[in-house]
């Protein structure tokens, strides 16, 4: 599976004293993370355009299948803080790539909610799933080179 990480719009600044949201987003699913670079002084509204690649395993032994993106900003001085996070369920998602031999979810923005529930922003995402197989096959025929030259 791959996540395009896009953008974020309308993040919360935590700081009072330093003005900037420096933020960064931590990619996970189940037990494998990943880590966005950090968008430095672009305040509420950071651009990534950065992809991440996860290892699916369908079916899973506890049926879990959710992306969670944790939006942070990067402090130098203290630790860095949460600003947010988002969760995008896949099973629906998964079942359609394995039955198709591909899904894709354009990038589209999901909510991002603070520790207190509450909405704190959005961030953009797209989503990419093609089967093990799939990618197999594609490799298998498209792989040659004409040397009739």
């Amino acid at each position: 599976m791959e996540v395009n990480l896009v953008s974020a719009r309308g993040l919360k600044n935590n700081e009072f004293w330093d003005g900037g949201i420096d933020s960064y987003v931590l990619l996970q699913y189940r037990g494998q993370e990943r880590k966005s670079s950090t968008a430095r002084g672009q305040g509420s509204k950071p651009e990534w355009n950065e992809k991440f690649t996860f290892k699916i395993e369908y079916p899973s032994t506890d049926g879990q299948y959710k992306l969670m993106l944790k939006l942070m900003d990067h402090d130098t001085f203290s630790s860095d803080d949460y600003l947010g996070e988002a969760t995008i369920y896949l099973k629906e998602f998964i079942e359609l790539g394995l039955e198709n031999g591909r899904a894709e979810i354009h990038p589209r923005k999901y909510s991002v909610v603070g520790s207190d529930q509450c909405y704190c922003g959005e961030i953009q995402v797209g989503i990419t799933f093609t089967p093990k197989e799939a990618i197999e096959e594609d490799e298998e025929y498209g792989g040659w080179k004409d040397n009739s030259e």
